[in-house]
């Protein structure tokens, strides 16, 4: 059974009328994170594209970005993006039912924020009411300051990124504590360990965008090509 035929069951099972915090608590497992990674992926994004109002066609494409999707799994992915859509009342019950399947810190849920910042930027614009949105769901995750802001200097393009926020270091670091910090980093995005915390591999494409950005951040700070 294929990722997106599990994602399907366990929508039809919400659209029962079955709570989300029973769905997700059958997810729990190591090889069902994938399963619920995708779905809070797909249900926090879907819920975020309509906070600004509207749902545009580049955030519905920054979704097939974020995940590979097989033309025979076109209808279970859109099935739990249009359920997900209809308004924005839940998103903090889909925030938490996630929440609850990882300890605090732990590195999934800030891969699983990195997909919502690229949904949320798919249109060029970093709209309030997303950034509101953002930052409660941060809350509910427990992520540090510092993680969310690294998160957003690597996407919200309102300013030069700052290359020590990009990286999570203290401003006036020092060359061998970002060297340190960006070795980190690199390891944390390597596909396996990825998979390994949950992230499904549809979704390690994730990694991508972020191992440009902590180069240049890296190269910009000690003046070494990463």
């Amino acid at each position: 059974m294929s990722i997106w035929q599990r994602i399907s069951d366990a929508v039809a099972a919400l659209a029962a009328g079955e709570s989300l915090a029973r769905v997700f608590d059958r997810l729990r497992g190591p090889r069902e994170r994938g399963v619920a990674f995708t779905i809070a992926v797909i249900g926090l994004g879907a819920k975020m594209a309509k906070a600004d109002g509207t749902v545009t066609r580049n955030e519905v494409a920054a979704f097939r970005e974020v995940f590979h999707i097989a033309p025979e799994d076109e209808a279970s992915a859109a099935r739990v993006f249009n359920l997900a859509r209809q308004d924005v009342a839940g998103f903090e019950d889909y925030a938490r039912s996630i929440r609850a399947m990882f300890a605090a810190g732990d590195r999934v849920l800030c891969d699983l924020m990195e997909g919502l910042f690229h949904i949320a930027m798919a249109d060029g614009t970093f709209h309030p009411d997303e950034d509101r949105f953002l930052g409660r769901v941060r809350d509910i995750f427990e992520l540090d300051d510092r993680q969310y802001r690294a998160l957003r200097a690597r996407f919200v393009q309102d300013a030069e990124p700052d290359p020590y926020e990009v990286l999570g270091l203290d401003p006036g670091a020092s060359a061998a504590e970002a060297k340190k910090r960006w070795r980190q980093l690199v390891r944390d995005s390597h596909p396996d360990r990825m998979v390994a915390r949950g992230v499904p591999p549809e979704a390690v494409r994730l990694a991508e965008r972020r191992l440009v950005a902590i180069n240049r951040a890296y190269e910009e700070i000690t003046g070494d090509a990463a």
